[in-house]
């Protein structure tokens, strides 16, 4: 039997492709841009379920990195940003940590400057948002002030609280619905 021929792979690719679109569609099925564009309740996906609603106002959420956990070695922060999304542009995201005298665990934030890096918890390009101490008491406020991928991670220790610490996220701000 021969192996695949051009247009073989070309199908191969063309499916994978639309496969990917229908995932992201039905994933992200409550997004939409500017002023409702496109933006349906019932088709094709019957009722939509509010218990994951959109926030209708066109002010900036503080969203505490964590929950009550807050921003630790071993808590997988990549789970706690999906279930905590949507988070849109303006939003405050909120690192708080003990500081070095508290406890023997320093903590810190960085914005690593792609993917790849964020994958591989690459910190040579990484830059420091919030150093060891500025996580204590109400915490660190990071702005999501542009419509991009932020990178989130811990630094501490050459990166391992990244790889083996799970103390890292991504999150893409949506857009905010306009109001009229």
């Amino acid at each position: 039997m021969a192996g695949f021929g051009v247009s073989d792979r070309s199908l191969i690719l063309i499916v994978a492709a639309a496969s990917m679109l229908v995932t992201v569609s039905v994933a992200n099925r409550d997004w939409y841009y500017g002023g409702g564009f496109n933006y349906t309740t019932h088709w094709p996906w019957g009722p939509r379920n509010d218990s994951h609603s959109l926030n209708n106002t066109n002010e900036p959420n503080k969203i505490i990195v964590g929950g009550s956990e807050h921003w630790h070695y071993g808590f997988d922060y990549s789970v706690w940003a999906f279930q905590n999304n949507p988070i849109y542009v303006n939003d405050v995201l909120v690192f708080k940590y003990d500081p070095p005298s508290k406890t023997p665990f320093h903590h810190s934030v960085y914005l690593l400057p792609n993917m790849w890096s964020y994958k591989t918890c690459d910190m040579s390009r990484a830059k420091l948002i919030a150093n060891t101490t500025q996580g204590d008491g109400e915490g660190f406020e990071f702005v999501l002030k542009k419509w991009q991928p932020y990178y989130f991670v811990c630094g501490e220790s050459g990166g391992l609280h990244c790889r083996d610490g799970k103390m890292k996220f991504f999150v893409m701000p949506m857009l905010r619905r306009w109001h009229y």
